[in-house]
């Protein structure tokens, strides 16, 4: 018997508030717009209203992805969810996605490794069906609303950062060629202090001199080389490729990070691919985090671009540093 894991079905939510370049040339007073547009590829973004919270946004996504594999809440076996946004610090948010679900015979986690967070679950996912035959449907949700944490003041992180949420269905099969094909994990854990939140968790609690020192918002604390990104995202791409027997140039599509545009096409260019190979929604909906390749996976399912049977590699990185890797044929 040939357990494989297929991905059945994607979903993608973003919050109708949108938050365009202007809005900060007039907040900051400084033209911010053209340098976002010809480093990062950022024109837009968008927030939650003040009544929207990261569980919204995950349950829009979760829904639009049942509904298009026409798989009732009730067949799920597990959710995970991936954010280092979360509803509460504890409970889990998957818990109450579980609850507005009606996912009643789910198990539930969430995870968080930061923007390497849904790559991470998928791959956790993928195991768990493979693994142990009772994991049929697994839910994965990469969900992110990092205005909530954002010092609008602050020009390093208010113009980068936006909310949504990205779903995929991973579903068990058998005697196909397609699905999940392998996995890579890698971190470089002496950047952890350089880019988080920091404030409002062990280290250091919620108080008012923190509260005052906006403590609690997200900070960038120290830039991180520019390379990094494209030497490991290609070292971890031609390591996945070469595990599946394949070269570089033989994978379909590249969904990665939506952060930074020339990290992206510096990373297919050391792999030789075209830059066309890699969908890019960071234009319009900013930098989404853990949600930012479910929702570019998404964008590119529904437009018709990824197709069934394409190779698909979907590499994430994030705070930490956290990296993560899965290829999929679809």
């Amino acid at each position: 018997m040939n357990r494989r894991v297929i991905i059945a079905s994607t979903g993608s939510y973003a919050p109708a508030q949108e938050v365009p370049n202007t809005y900060f040339n007039d907040l900051l007073g400084e033209d911010v717009d053209t340098w976002l547009q010809t480093n990062l590829n950022i024109k837009n973004r968008r927030w939650c209203s003040a009544e929207e919270s990261v569980a919204d946004l995950c349950e829009r996504a979760a829904l639009t992805a049942l509904e298009r594999a026409g798989v009732k809440p009730e067949a799920l076996d597990l959710i995970i969810v991936a954010t280092d946004t979360p509803e509460y610090v504890s409970p889990s948010t998957s818990s109450i996605l579980q609850h507005r679900l009606g996912a009643t015979g789910a198990g539930t986690f969430d995870l968080n490794s930061a923007c390497a967070g849904f790559v991470t679950a998928l791959d956790v996912a993928a195991k768990y069906i493979v693994a142990d035959a009772r994991y049929n449907h697994v839910l994965v949700i990469g969900g992110y609303a990092m205005s909530k944490y954002l010092d609008v003041h602050d020009k390093k992180t208010a113009t980068l950062f936006a909310d949504g949420a990205g779903a995929v269905l991973l579903t068990a099969t058998e005697n196909t060629d397609r699905g999940f094909l392998t996995s890579s994990l890698h971190t470089e854990g002496q950047y952890h202090s350089w880019m988080g939140i920091y404030a409002g968790a062990t280290a250091q609690p919620l108080s008012a001199e923190v509260l005052a020192a906006n403590g609690h918002k997200l900070k960038f604390l120290h830039k991180f080389p520019k390379e990094l990104n494209p030497e490991i995202w290609t070292q971890m791409a031609e390591e996945m490729a070469a595990t599946i027997g394949v070269a570089p140039t033989d994978v379909d599509h590249y969904v990665l990070t939506q952060l930074n545009i020339n990290g992206i096409y510096e990373t297919l260019g050391r792999l030789g691919v075209p830059h066309d190979r890699a969908p890019i929604i960071m234009q319009e909906y900013g930098y989404t985090g853990s949600a930012c390749i479910p929702m570019a996976l998404d964008d590119a399912v529904t437009k018709g671009q990824i197709k069934e049977n394409d190779l698909v590699f979907l590499i994430g990185s994030g705070g930490g540093l956290a990296f993560a890797g899965a290829a999929f044929r679809m």
